[in-house]
Protein backbone atom coordinates (compact mmCIF):
# COMPACT_ATOMS: atom_id res chain seq x y z
CA UNK A 1 0.00 0.00 0.00
CA UNK A 2 1.26 3.54 -0.76
CA UNK A 3 0.63 6.09 2.03
CA UNK A 4 2.02 9.56 2.53
CA UNK A 5 3.83 9.86 5.86
CA UNK A 6 5.36 13.02 7.33
CA UNK A 7 8.52 12.42 9.37
CA UNK A 8 9.37 14.99 12.05
CA UNK A 9 11.74 15.19 15.01
CA UNK A 10 9.20 16.55 17.50
CA UNK A 11 5.43 16.48 17.19
CA UNK A 12 5.21 20.22 17.74
CA UNK A 13 7.19 20.70 14.50
CA UNK A 14 4.23 19.60 12.37
CA UNK A 15 0.97 18.89 14.12
CA UNK A 16 -1.28 16.07 12.92
CA UNK A 17 -4.08 18.65 12.62
CA UNK A 18 -2.15 20.36 9.79
CA UNK A 19 -2.44 17.41 7.37
CA UNK A 20 -4.61 14.46 6.45
CA UNK A 21 -1.47 12.33 6.23
CA UNK A 22 0.10 10.36 9.04
CA UNK A 23 2.70 12.27 11.08
CA UNK A 24 5.41 10.08 12.59
CA UNK A 25 8.47 10.78 14.70
CA UNK A 26 11.76 10.03 12.98
CA UNK A 27 12.95 8.00 15.96
CA UNK A 28 9.90 5.74 15.67
CA UNK A 29 10.43 5.24 11.94
CA UNK A 30 14.08 4.31 12.50
CA UNK A 31 13.49 2.00 15.44
CA UNK A 32 10.28 0.29 14.31
CA UNK A 33 10.57 -0.96 10.72
CA UNK A 34 7.62 -3.30 11.29
CA UNK A 35 5.22 -0.31 11.29
CA UNK A 36 4.98 -0.43 7.50
CA UNK A 37 5.38 -4.15 6.95
CA UNK A 38 3.65 -5.08 3.69
CA UNK A 39 3.12 -1.43 2.80
CA UNK A 40 5.14 1.04 0.72
CA UNK A 41 4.84 4.54 2.18
CA UNK A 42 5.97 7.74 0.51
CA UNK A 43 7.89 9.62 3.17
CA UNK A 44 8.26 13.39 3.42
CA UNK A 45 11.25 13.85 5.69
CA UNK A 46 10.85 17.16 7.56
CA UNK A 47 13.60 16.50 10.09
CA UNK A 48 15.29 19.52 11.64
CA UNK A 49 18.66 18.40 10.29
CA UNK A 50 19.81 16.52 7.20
CA UNK A 51 23.45 16.58 8.30
CA UNK A 52 25.56 13.49 7.75
CA UNK A 53 24.68 10.76 10.29
CA UNK A 54 21.91 12.82 11.86
CA UNK A 55 18.55 11.19 12.59
CA UNK A 56 17.11 12.90 9.52
CA UNK A 57 19.92 11.52 7.37
CA UNK A 58 19.41 8.00 8.71
CA UNK A 59 15.66 8.17 8.14
CA UNK A 60 16.16 8.74 4.40
CA UNK A 61 19.01 6.25 4.22
CA UNK A 62 16.95 3.50 5.86
CA UNK A 63 13.91 4.39 3.73
CA UNK A 64 15.89 3.54 0.63
CA UNK A 65 17.06 0.27 2.20
CA UNK A 66 13.45 -0.62 3.09
CA UNK A 67 12.18 0.06 -0.42
CA UNK A 68 10.23 3.15 0.68
CA UNK A 69 10.16 6.31 -1.41
CA UNK A 70 11.37 9.39 0.38
CA UNK A 71 11.82 13.14 -0.10
CA UNK A 72 14.58 14.17 0.14
CA UNK A 73 16.86 11.27 -0.66
CA UNK A 74 20.27 11.02 0.94
CA UNK A 75 21.74 11.97 -2.43
CA UNK A 76 19.80 15.25 -2.39
CA UNK A 77 20.76 15.92 1.22
CA UNK A 78 24.44 15.56 0.41
CA UNK A 79 24.24 17.72 -2.74
CA UNK A 80 22.53 20.58 -0.90
CA UNK A 81 24.91 20.43 2.04
CA UNK A 82 27.68 22.46 0.37
CA UNK A 83 27.87 24.97 -2.45
CA UNK A 84 30.78 23.08 -3.96
CA UNK A 85 28.39 20.17 -4.55
CA UNK A 86 25.44 22.12 -5.96
CA UNK A 87 27.57 24.57 -7.95
CA UNK A 88 27.14 22.56 -11.17
CA UNK A 89 23.42 23.34 -11.21
CA UNK A 90 23.78 27.10 -10.69
CA UNK A 91 24.32 28.21 -14.33
CA UNK A 92 21.06 26.59 -15.46
CA UNK A 93 19.17 27.71 -12.36
CA UNK A 94 20.44 31.30 -12.60
CA UNK A 95 19.58 31.46 -16.28
CA UNK A 96 16.01 30.37 -15.50
CA UNK A 97 15.81 32.78 -12.57
CA UNK A 98 16.88 35.75 -14.67
CA UNK A 99 14.42 34.87 -17.42
CA UNK A 100 11.65 34.96 -14.81
CA UNK A 101 12.86 38.32 -13.48
CA UNK A 102 13.07 39.84 -16.97
CA UNK A 103 9.43 38.96 -17.60
CA UNK A 104 8.21 40.77 -14.49
CA UNK A 105 6.85 44.28 -14.58
CA UNK A 106 7.88 44.86 -10.98
CA UNK A 107 10.63 42.39 -10.03
CA UNK A 108 11.56 42.15 -6.34
CA UNK A 109 14.29 44.37 -5.01
CA UNK A 110 17.60 42.59 -4.69
CA UNK A 111 18.87 40.91 -2.67
CA UNK A 112 15.85 38.79 -1.87
CA UNK A 113 14.83 35.39 -0.54
CA UNK A 114 12.63 32.88 -2.36
CA UNK A 115 11.10 29.85 -0.71
CA UNK A 116 10.26 26.83 -2.89
CA UNK A 117 7.97 24.15 -1.49
CA UNK A 118 7.61 20.94 -3.52
CA UNK A 119 8.45 22.84 -6.70
CA UNK A 120 6.11 25.78 -5.97
CA UNK A 121 7.33 29.35 -5.24
CA UNK A 122 6.13 31.45 -2.31
CA UNK A 123 5.64 34.45 -4.61
CA UNK A 124 4.10 34.66 -8.10
CA UNK A 125 6.24 34.85 -11.24
CA UNK A 126 8.81 32.21 -10.28
CA UNK A 127 6.84 29.09 -11.19
CA UNK A 128 9.17 27.84 -13.94
CA UNK A 129 12.26 28.44 -11.85
CA UNK A 130 10.73 26.67 -8.86
CA UNK A 131 9.79 23.64 -10.97
CA UNK A 132 13.34 23.49 -12.37
CA UNK A 133 14.84 23.74 -8.89
CA UNK A 134 12.67 20.86 -7.68
CA UNK A 135 13.70 18.91 -10.78
CA UNK A 136 17.32 19.31 -9.72
CA UNK A 137 16.79 18.83 -5.99
CA UNK A 138 13.65 17.06 -4.81
CA UNK A 139 13.53 18.41 -1.30
CA UNK A 140 10.27 19.44 0.40
CA UNK A 141 11.48 22.95 1.12
CA UNK A 142 14.40 24.91 -0.34
CA UNK A 143 15.36 28.47 0.51
CA UNK A 144 17.02 30.41 -2.32
CA UNK A 145 19.11 33.46 -1.49
CA UNK A 146 19.54 35.85 -4.45
CA UNK A 147 22.24 38.52 -4.40
CA UNK A 148 22.27 42.09 -5.65
CA UNK A 149 23.50 43.22 -9.06
CA UNK A 150 22.20 43.40 -12.65
CA UNK A 151 22.53 39.63 -13.08
CA UNK A 152 20.73 37.81 -10.29
CA UNK A 153 23.11 35.31 -8.73
CA UNK A 154 22.15 32.55 -6.37
CA UNK A 155 24.34 33.02 -3.32
CA UNK A 156 22.95 30.11 -1.35
CA UNK A 157 20.63 27.11 -1.45
CA UNK A 158 19.59 25.53 1.80
CA UNK A 159 16.90 23.35 3.33
CA UNK A 160 15.53 25.45 6.22
CA UNK A 161 14.70 23.52 9.42
CA UNK A 162 10.96 23.26 9.85
CA UNK A 163 11.01 24.60 13.42
CA UNK A 164 12.68 27.80 12.17
CA UNK A 165 9.92 28.76 9.73
CA UNK A 166 8.08 31.99 10.42
CA UNK A 167 4.31 32.37 10.73
CA UNK A 168 3.89 33.11 7.00
CA UNK A 169 6.00 30.18 5.82
CA UNK A 170 4.11 27.50 7.74
CA UNK A 171 0.81 27.81 5.82
CA UNK A 172 2.82 27.94 2.58
CA UNK A 173 4.50 24.62 3.36
CA UNK A 174 1.19 23.03 4.34
CA UNK A 175 -0.48 24.25 1.15
CA UNK A 176 2.37 22.97 -1.04
CA UNK A 177 2.27 19.61 0.69
CA UNK A 178 -1.48 19.31 0.09
CA UNK A 179 -1.14 20.18 -3.60
CA UNK A 180 1.81 17.85 -4.08
CA UNK A 181 0.06 14.83 -2.54
CA UNK A 182 -3.23 15.29 -4.37
CA UNK A 183 -4.27 12.13 -6.28
CA UNK A 184 -6.35 11.52 -9.39
CA UNK A 185 -7.86 8.53 -11.27
CA UNK A 186 -8.06 6.58 -8.04
CA UNK A 187 -11.36 4.99 -7.16
CA UNK A 188 -12.24 6.21 -3.65
CA UNK A 189 -14.29 3.04 -3.14
CA UNK A 190 -11.33 0.78 -3.87
CA UNK A 191 -10.72 -1.45 -0.89
CA UNK A 192 -7.72 -3.43 -2.06
CA UNK A 193 -4.45 -1.73 -1.10
CA UNK A 194 -2.11 -0.92 -3.99
CA UNK A 195 1.22 -2.71 -4.14
CA UNK A 196 2.67 -0.28 -6.66
CA UNK A 197 1.87 3.02 -8.36
CA UNK A 198 2.15 3.38 -12.13
CA UNK A 199 2.46 6.90 -13.53
CA UNK A 200 0.92 7.34 -16.99
CA UNK A 201 2.34 10.29 -18.93
CA UNK A 202 -0.37 11.69 -21.19
CA UNK A 203 -1.45 14.89 -22.89
CA UNK A 204 -5.23 15.47 -22.78
CA UNK A 205 -4.95 17.92 -25.69
CA UNK A 206 -3.04 15.66 -28.08
CA UNK A 207 -4.96 15.20 -31.34
CA UNK A 208 -3.76 11.64 -32.02
CA UNK A 209 -2.68 10.14 -28.68
CA UNK A 210 -1.37 6.55 -28.54
CA UNK A 211 -4.21 5.70 -26.13
CA UNK A 212 -7.54 7.43 -25.65
CA UNK A 213 -8.68 8.64 -22.24
CA UNK A 214 -11.36 5.94 -22.24
CA UNK A 215 -8.72 3.27 -22.82
CA UNK A 216 -6.50 4.66 -20.06
CA UNK A 217 -9.43 4.58 -17.67
CA UNK A 218 -9.89 0.93 -18.60
CA UNK A 219 -6.20 0.38 -17.89
CA UNK A 220 -6.72 1.93 -14.45
CA UNK A 221 -9.72 -0.31 -13.82
CA UNK A 222 -7.78 -3.47 -14.67
CA UNK A 223 -4.82 -2.25 -12.62
CA UNK A 224 -7.00 -1.72 -9.57
CA UNK A 225 -7.94 -5.39 -9.66
CA UNK A 226 -4.22 -6.21 -9.78
CA UNK A 227 -3.42 -3.97 -6.78
CA UNK A 228 -1.71 -1.34 -8.92
CA UNK A 229 -2.67 2.33 -8.62
CA UNK A 230 -2.61 4.08 -12.01
CA UNK A 231 -2.28 7.84 -11.92
CA UNK A 232 -2.09 10.29 -14.84
CA UNK A 233 0.74 12.81 -15.02
CA UNK A 234 1.56 15.51 -17.53
CA UNK A 235 4.70 17.26 -18.77
CA UNK A 236 4.76 19.61 -15.77
CA UNK A 237 5.08 16.67 -13.35
CA UNK A 238 8.68 15.67 -14.04
CA UNK A 239 9.69 16.80 -10.56
CA UNK A 240 7.20 14.31 -9.06
CA UNK A 241 8.26 11.28 -11.06
CA UNK A 242 10.30 9.66 -8.28
CA UNK A 243 7.15 9.32 -6.18
CA UNK A 244 5.94 6.50 -8.43
CA UNK A 245 7.18 2.98 -8.96
CA UNK A 246 7.00 2.80 -12.77
CA UNK A 247 6.25 4.95 -15.82
CA UNK A 248 4.06 4.24 -18.85
CA UNK A 249 4.40 6.92 -21.56
CA UNK A 250 1.14 7.37 -23.45
CA UNK A 251 1.80 10.41 -25.56
CA UNK A 252 3.72 10.64 -28.81
CA UNK A 253 7.42 10.32 -28.06
CA UNK A 254 10.26 12.40 -29.43
CA UNK A 255 13.92 12.69 -28.55
CA UNK A 256 13.74 16.49 -28.47
CA UNK A 257 10.78 16.98 -26.14
CA UNK A 258 9.75 16.19 -22.57
CA UNK A 259 8.87 12.54 -23.24
CA UNK A 260 12.54 11.64 -23.57
CA UNK A 261 13.38 13.55 -20.38
CA UNK A 262 10.72 11.57 -18.53
CA UNK A 263 12.05 8.28 -19.88
CA UNK A 264 15.62 9.22 -18.98
CA UNK A 265 14.66 10.33 -15.48
CA UNK A 266 12.73 7.10 -14.90
CA UNK A 267 15.73 5.08 -15.99
CA UNK A 268 17.98 7.10 -13.65
CA UNK A 269 15.57 6.40 -10.79
CA UNK A 270 15.67 2.67 -11.56
CA UNK A 271 12.00 2.62 -12.55
CA UNK A 272 10.63 0.20 -15.16
CA UNK A 273 9.53 2.38 -18.07
CA UNK A 274 7.70 2.02 -21.36
CA UNK A 275 9.12 3.57 -23.49
CA UNK A 276 12.71 3.40 -22.30
CA UNK A 277 15.23 5.95 -23.65
CA UNK A 278 17.19 3.42 -25.71
CA UNK A 279 14.06 2.20 -27.48
CA UNK A 280 13.03 5.78 -28.16
CA UNK A 281 16.40 6.60 -29.71
CA UNK A 282 16.35 3.47 -31.83
CA UNK A 283 12.74 3.65 -33.02
CA UNK A 284 12.25 7.36 -33.62
CA UNK A 285 14.86 7.53 -36.37
CA UNK A 286 13.99 5.76 -39.62
CA UNK A 287 17.53 5.92 -40.97
CA UNK A 288 18.85 4.14 -37.88
CA UNK A 289 16.14 1.50 -38.27
CA UNK A 290 17.11 0.95 -41.91
CA UNK A 291 20.71 0.24 -40.94
CA UNK A 292 19.74 -1.90 -37.94
CA UNK A 293 17.26 -4.08 -39.81
CA UNK A 294 19.61 -4.55 -42.74
CA UNK A 295 22.37 -5.60 -40.33
CA UNK A 296 20.04 -8.22 -38.82
CA UNK A 297 18.88 -9.37 -42.26
CA UNK A 298 15.26 -8.37 -41.66
CA UNK A 299 13.54 -7.66 -45.00
CA UNK A 300 12.66 -4.01 -45.66
CA UNK A 301 11.58 -2.14 -48.80
CA UNK A 302 14.40 -1.12 -51.14
CA UNK A 303 15.71 2.01 -49.39
CA UNK A 304 18.35 4.71 -49.89
CA UNK A 305 19.65 7.56 -47.74
CA UNK A 306 19.60 11.02 -49.31
CA UNK A 307 22.02 13.75 -48.22
CA UNK A 308 21.59 16.19 -51.13
CA UNK A 309 19.28 17.06 -54.00
CA UNK A 310 21.76 15.37 -56.34
CA UNK A 311 21.38 12.18 -54.26
CA UNK A 312 17.62 12.41 -54.71
CA UNK A 313 17.95 12.44 -58.48
CA UNK A 314 20.19 9.37 -58.48
CA UNK A 315 17.95 7.54 -56.02
CA UNK A 316 14.88 8.06 -58.17
CA UNK A 317 16.64 6.27 -60.99
CA UNK A 318 17.35 3.31 -58.70
CA UNK A 319 13.97 3.07 -56.97
CA UNK A 320 11.77 4.35 -59.74
CA UNK A 321 8.82 6.72 -59.42
CA UNK A 322 6.64 7.16 -57.54
CA UNK A 323 8.71 6.71 -54.40
CA UNK A 324 8.25 7.53 -50.72
CA UNK A 325 10.35 10.24 -49.10
CA UNK A 326 10.59 10.29 -45.29
CA UNK A 327 12.03 12.62 -42.70
CA UNK A 328 13.95 10.55 -40.13
CA UNK A 329 11.71 11.24 -37.12
CA UNK A 330 8.15 11.56 -38.44
CA UNK A 331 5.26 9.84 -36.65
CA UNK A 332 1.61 8.96 -37.32
CA UNK A 333 2.20 9.23 -41.10
CA UNK A 334 3.58 12.78 -40.69
CA UNK A 335 6.78 13.58 -42.52
CA UNK A 336 6.08 10.82 -45.07
CA UNK A 337 5.57 11.97 -48.66
CA UNK A 338 4.76 10.24 -51.92
CA UNK A 339 6.45 11.88 -54.92
CA UNK A 340 5.52 11.21 -58.54
CA UNK A 341 7.99 13.22 -60.66
CA UNK A 342 11.62 14.31 -60.68
CA UNK A 343 10.58 17.95 -60.34
CA UNK A 344 8.40 17.19 -57.33
CA UNK A 345 11.20 15.16 -55.78
CA UNK A 346 13.77 17.96 -56.21
CA UNK A 347 11.44 20.59 -54.77
CA UNK A 348 10.47 18.50 -51.78
CA UNK A 349 14.01 17.28 -51.06
CA UNK A 350 15.31 20.87 -51.19
CA UNK A 351 12.71 21.97 -48.63
CA UNK A 352 13.15 19.02 -46.28
CA UNK A 353 16.96 19.18 -46.33
CA UNK A 354 16.67 22.66 -44.83
CA UNK A 355 15.40 20.96 -41.64
CA UNK A 356 17.41 17.72 -41.58
CA UNK A 357 20.76 16.62 -43.00
CA UNK A 358 19.48 13.22 -44.14
CA UNK A 359 16.30 11.83 -45.70
CA UNK A 360 15.16 8.29 -46.39
CA UNK A 361 13.80 7.26 -49.78
CA UNK A 362 11.96 3.97 -50.18
CA UNK A 363 10.29 2.13 -53.01
CA UNK A 364 6.56 2.69 -53.14
CA UNK A 365 4.57 -0.42 -52.18
CA UNK A 366 0.82 0.04 -52.71
CA UNK A 367 -1.24 -2.15 -50.37
CA UNK A 368 -4.81 -2.07 -49.10
CA UNK A 369 -3.59 -2.27 -45.50
CA UNK A 370 -0.53 -2.40 -43.27
CA UNK A 371 -0.05 -5.04 -40.62
CA UNK A 372 0.75 -3.83 -37.12
CA UNK A 373 2.06 -6.49 -34.76
CA UNK A 374 2.38 -5.52 -31.11
CA UNK A 375 5.43 -6.96 -29.37
CA UNK A 376 5.81 -6.85 -25.57
CA UNK A 377 8.76 -8.35 -23.74
CA UNK A 378 9.79 -10.33 -26.82
CA UNK A 379 6.33 -11.90 -27.31
CA UNK A 380 3.65 -11.10 -29.89
CA UNK A 381 0.73 -9.36 -28.16
CA UNK A 382 -1.74 -8.44 -30.92
CA UNK A 383 -2.04 -8.26 -34.71
CA UNK A 384 -4.05 -5.63 -36.60
CA UNK A 385 -4.65 -4.71 -40.18
CA UNK A 386 -4.76 -0.91 -40.50
CA UNK A 387 -6.68 -0.06 -43.66
CA UNK A 388 -5.68 2.89 -45.83
CA UNK A 389 -7.65 6.12 -45.38
CA UNK A 390 -10.32 6.58 -48.05
CA UNK A 391 -8.84 7.73 -51.36
CA UNK A 392 -5.37 7.87 -49.82
CA UNK A 393 -2.22 5.74 -49.82
CA UNK A 394 -1.59 5.94 -46.03
CA UNK A 395 -3.55 4.78 -43.00
CA UNK A 396 -3.84 8.40 -41.83
CA UNK A 397 -4.47 11.37 -44.10
CA UNK A 398 -3.35 14.75 -42.75
CA UNK A 399 -5.00 17.78 -44.32
CA UNK A 400 -4.14 21.39 -43.52
CA UNK A 401 -6.74 22.93 -41.25
CA UNK A 402 -8.74 19.72 -41.00
CA UNK A 403 -8.84 16.80 -38.61
CA UNK A 404 -6.76 13.81 -39.67
CA UNK A 405 -8.74 11.03 -41.37
CA UNK A 406 -7.98 7.40 -40.55
CA UNK A 407 -8.81 4.18 -42.32
CA UNK A 408 -10.55 1.25 -40.66
CA UNK A 409 -9.00 -1.75 -38.96
CA UNK A 410 -9.32 -5.48 -38.46
CA UNK A 411 -7.92 -7.10 -35.34
CA UNK A 412 -6.78 -10.73 -35.16
CA UNK A 413 -5.69 -13.09 -32.45
CA UNK A 414 -1.95 -13.60 -32.84
CA UNK A 415 -2.46 -17.28 -33.69
CA UNK A 416 -4.84 -16.32 -36.52
CA UNK A 417 -2.42 -13.89 -38.21
CA UNK A 418 -0.06 -15.13 -40.95
CA UNK A 419 2.89 -16.87 -39.22
CA UNK A 420 5.40 -15.17 -41.53
CA UNK A 421 4.09 -11.74 -40.47
CA UNK A 422 4.42 -12.60 -36.77
CA UNK A 423 7.88 -14.08 -37.33
CA UNK A 424 9.27 -11.04 -39.11
CA UNK A 425 7.80 -8.73 -36.44
CA UNK A 426 9.55 -10.68 -33.68
CA UNK A 427 12.83 -10.63 -35.59
CA UNK A 428 12.54 -6.88 -36.15
CA UNK A 429 11.79 -6.02 -32.51
CA UNK A 430 14.46 -8.28 -30.99
CA UNK A 431 17.45 -5.92 -31.53
CA UNK A 432 15.49 -2.93 -30.16
CA UNK A 433 14.86 -4.19 -26.63
CA UNK A 434 12.31 -6.02 -24.47
CA UNK A 435 9.72 -3.25 -24.16
CA UNK A 436 6.55 -2.50 -26.08
CA UNK A 437 6.79 -2.05 -29.86
CA UNK A 438 4.48 -1.84 -32.84
CA UNK A 439 6.03 -3.36 -35.96
CA UNK A 440 4.50 -2.10 -39.22
CA UNK A 441 4.65 -4.58 -42.10
CA UNK A 442 3.59 -4.60 -45.74
CA UNK A 443 3.14 -7.82 -47.66
CA UNK A 444 4.27 -7.53 -51.28
CA UNK A 445 5.06 -9.93 -54.12
CA UNK A 446 8.28 -10.99 -52.36
CA UNK A 447 6.63 -11.51 -48.97
CA UNK A 448 6.42 -9.36 -45.84
CA UNK A 449 8.79 -6.43 -45.30
CA UNK A 450 9.13 -4.18 -42.24
CA UNK A 451 8.20 -0.54 -42.84
CA UNK A 452 9.07 0.76 -39.39
CA UNK A 453 9.06 -0.02 -35.67
CA UNK A 454 7.16 2.21 -33.25
CA UNK A 455 8.34 2.58 -29.67
CA UNK A 456 4.94 3.78 -28.38
CA UNK A 457 2.37 2.01 -30.53
CA UNK A 458 -1.33 2.73 -30.26
CA UNK A 459 -3.09 0.74 -27.55
CA UNK A 460 -6.85 1.16 -27.43
CA UNK A 461 -9.32 -1.29 -25.97
CA UNK A 462 -11.63 -1.14 -29.01
CA UNK A 463 -8.89 -1.49 -31.65
CA UNK A 464 -5.66 -3.24 -30.64
CA UNK A 465 -7.55 -4.82 -27.73
CA UNK A 466 -10.63 -5.82 -29.70
CA UNK A 467 -9.72 -9.50 -29.38
CA UNK A 468 -7.85 -9.42 -26.08
CA UNK A 469 -10.09 -6.89 -24.28
CA UNK A 470 -8.82 -6.54 -20.68
CA UNK A 471 -6.06 -9.08 -21.36
CA UNK A 472 -4.34 -6.35 -23.38
CA UNK A 473 -3.95 -4.18 -20.29
CA UNK A 474 -3.28 -7.13 -18.02
CA UNK A 475 -0.33 -8.11 -20.23
CA UNK A 476 1.12 -4.60 -20.03
CA UNK A 477 0.65 -4.48 -16.26
CA UNK A 478 2.20 -7.93 -15.83
CA UNK A 479 5.27 -6.65 -17.70
CA UNK A 480 5.63 -3.91 -15.07
CA UNK A 481 4.83 -6.25 -12.17
CA UNK A 482 7.52 -8.74 -13.17
CA UNK A 483 10.17 -6.04 -13.12
CA UNK A 484 8.96 -4.36 -9.95
CA UNK A 485 8.77 -7.66 -8.07
CA UNK A 486 12.28 -8.56 -9.26
CA UNK A 487 13.59 -5.22 -7.95
CA UNK A 488 11.80 -5.58 -4.65
CA UNK A 489 12.94 -9.14 -4.06
CA UNK A 490 11.43 -11.59 -1.59
CA UNK A 491 9.61 -10.06 1.35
Amino acid sequence: MSDWVILIDQYRDFDQAETIHKVLAVRDYIARPQIFEGRRPILVNLSRSYAYQSAGYYASLLAEARGHRVLPTVHTMIELSRKALYRASLPELEDALNRELNRMREPPERPFRLLVGFGLPDRPGFERFAALLFDWYRAPLIEVSVGAGPWAQITRLRTPPIHSLNAADRPFLTSCLERHTRRRWRNPKARRPARYTLAVLQNPREALPPSSRRSLEQLASVAERMAIAVEPIQKSDLHRLAEYDALFIRETTSIDNHTYRFARRAEQEGMPVIDDPTSMIRCTNKIYLKELLEAHKVPIPDSRVIASVADATRVSELLGLPLVLKVPDGSFSRGVHKVHTQAELRTLATALLEETDLLLAQEFMPTAFDWRVGILGGQALFACQYLMAKNHWQIIKHEDGKAAREGGFKTFAVEDAPPEVIDIALRAAAPIGDGLYGVDIKVGPKGPVVIEINDNPNLDTDVEGQVLRDRLWRSVLEWFLARLDAQRGPR
